[in-house]
């Protein structure tokens, strides 16, 4: 489907209400699968896109800052015939659909954040000093300046059958998950995933436009933007065990949540809700979108 300049693959199911889904890094729409039935179960149109640069989507030499890519998302909701829809997000997927709630009002209908925070509160958060209880989440985003070097990031990622990959999802995950058959058909399909020609650059280009947009116009443009208080609910479902986006970081971003919006606290789940805890995570979400 084109969008903003681009073709972007999507994976749809159900009609009704629109959904778009949006997941996080080394993730693709097959990440969303169990939301994708449930949702559609519960009268939900449910759209899960692969992001720019991920699995069928075009992979283009630029465009991976959150300007842009949250331009993807609300150009995706027009290409789908719509004139909005609720916009859910993990992680990365998360930040843009916050994002595009912010810059593009009048396309997102409500917002939800799973294992994920305001681009601001995460920029806050991870700009202190990594040191004592202020600095945990700079500890926590330290492989963001891993992902900084040029090249042997990429290596890594796709080295041994994408191996390292799979690492940062064990790290990332919540230790009742990882034991189970579940993680590792997930765990199997990402690292092939990481593996398809281009991916592994485009994933991480997001990260490097994270921190070259600090200092660049279109950066100090992005923050202006989405420094205000959104005008539709968001739901924030978060695992207490996410050692990735550590659940203060998360709940920082209540000055930016809209009216009637909800934090959710999972705990025992890690950085993935919809994968670790599909039953609840799909149940919120229907509540959610029902009430709104």
């Amino acid at each position: 489907m084109s969008a903003n300049g681009i073709l972007l693959h999507v994976a749809e199911a159900g009609e009704g209400e629109p959904v778009l889904l949006l997941h996080g890094f080394a993730g693709l729409w097959w990440t969303w699968h169990h939301q994708l039935r449930d949702l559609a179960d519960a009268g939900f149109r449910v759209v899960a896109v692969d992001l720019r640069g991920y699995g069928d989507s075009d992979k283009p030499p630029r465009g991976y800052d959150a300007w842009t890519a949250a331009g993807d998302v609300a150009g995706l909701i027009r290409a789908l015939g719509l004139r909005s829809a609720h916009v859910v997000g993990h992680s990365w997927g998360g930040l843009l659909a916050w994002s595009a709630a912010a810059i593009r009002p009048r396309v997102v209908r409500s917002v939800g954040v799973l294992g994920g925070a305001h681009p601001l509160a995460l920029r806050h958060a991870a700009a202190k000093l990594p040191v004592g209880r202020r600095g945990a989440q700079a500890r926590a985003s330290r492989h963001v300046l891993r992902f900084q070097v040029p090249m042997a990031p990429e290596k890594r990622l796709v080295a041994d059958d994408a191996a390292y990959t799979g690492e940062l999802l064990a790290s990332w995950a919540g230790e009742a998950w990882r034991g189970t058959d579940d993680f590792a058909e997930t765990t199997a399909t990402l690292r092939h995933a990481m593996r398809i020609p281009g991916v592994a650059h485009s994933a991480l280009e997001y990260y490097r436009w994270a921190l070259r947009s600090q200092f660049r116009s279109d950066g100090r443009r992005f923050r202006r933007e989405v420094d205000t208080r959104v005008t539709m609910p968001v739901l924030q479902l978060h695992g207490e065990d996410d050692p990735c986006i550590l659940p203060a970081t998360a709940r920082d971003s209540t000055p930016w949540r809209g009216p009637r919006s909800r934090f959710v606290s999972l705990p025992g789940i890690g950085h993935f809700p919809h994968l670790e805890t599909p039953e609840r995570t799909s149940a919120e979400l229907v509540d959610f979108l029902r009430s709104h």
